[in-house]
């Protein structure tokens, strides 16, 4: 397993700034993604891929994950709205072949959530549909394309993304087990998504915090990581402590949790 971190991590930086940082800190890999002074142009990679993705690779470092949103919020042209569905896969063709030009292995978006009319089983249904569209298009530029369960999703339990899955075979995640957590699930009750887990995100959460310190939050990291080994998994960790209004994680020294983060991750492989 290799040790990243995430650029929205560090929303004061440029992007320039976030590669530069992340080298500086002994950080293999940057994820990026649409947010915060990091951010790559949604419009720009949409207007010219292969373009954007020349930039990308200038940055010089790894890019192991792009964070995909297909609208501007959580709920805004999400994978659980059927009206959605033509507009997103038109996008998603331009976003697969900008991550094969930029050699990023993997893509994550959002599952979708519950939208009005919609339960868990109906948004769970649509997304199976949205997705099933997607996965081609990742599978022929060479992508593996991945979904974040979360929280405010319509798949908050390790039950309902196993039967999402299910749905579409070849589907991966970027997994984080905060978001989890963060719900009241244990975590021996998660460690069943690790063999489906393409890309990771590390940070420590307690319930009823999507985010904490990591010396007060309750995930036992190294019985994580061994879970992941055991699992086969040996791609990227990607530290992820945020400075953000969603989930209240506003109250955490990023740079010192990451830091900290970091050298437990070392320690332990």
């Amino acid at each position: 397993m290799k040790i990243g971190l995430t650029s929205w991590s560090l929303r004061a930086c440029s992007t320039a700034e976030a590669v530069g940082l992340a080298k500086t800190l002994g950080f293999g890999g940057l994820d990026l993604g649409y947010f915060y002074g990091p951010a790559l142009s949604k419009a720009a990679i949409l207007a010219d891929p292969e373009g954007m993705a020349k930039q990308v690779r200038a940055l010089g470092i790894t890019v192991p994950n792009f964070y995909h949103l297909f609208g501007e919020t959580l709920a805004d042209r999400n994978l659980a709205d059927p009206h959605n569905l033509d507009r997103n896969a038109e996008d998603f063709t331009k976003i697969a072949r900008f991550c094969a030009a930029a050699g990023i292995a993997t893509v994550f978006v959002l599952p979708g959530v519950c939208n009005p009319g919609q339960g868990r089983r109906e948004a769970l249904a649509q997304s199976a549909a949205s997705l099933a569209t997607l996965l081609p298009v990742a599978e022929r530029e060479g992508v593996t394309l991945t979904i974040e369960p979360h929280t405010h999703s319509f798949a908050e339990s390790p039950a309902i993304v196993l039967d999402l899955l299910a749905k579409v075979p070849g589907l991966k995640l970027t997994l984080d087990y905060a978001h989890f957590v963060c719900l009241g699930h244990t975590q021996d009750s998660i460690d069943v998504l690790a063999p489906h887990a393409a890309h990771v995100h590390v940070r420590q959460a307690k319930p009823g915090a999507l985010q904490t310190k990591l010396s007060k939050g309750t995930i036992n990291m190294e019985a994580m990581l061994g879970t992941l080994r055991d699992a086969g998994y040996d791609g990227w960790l990607a530290v992820e402590w945020v400075h953000q209004d969603y989930m209240d994680t506003l109250y955490d020294d990023v740079l010192t949790e990451t830091i900290a983060c970091r050298d437990l991750l070392r320690a332990w492989l």
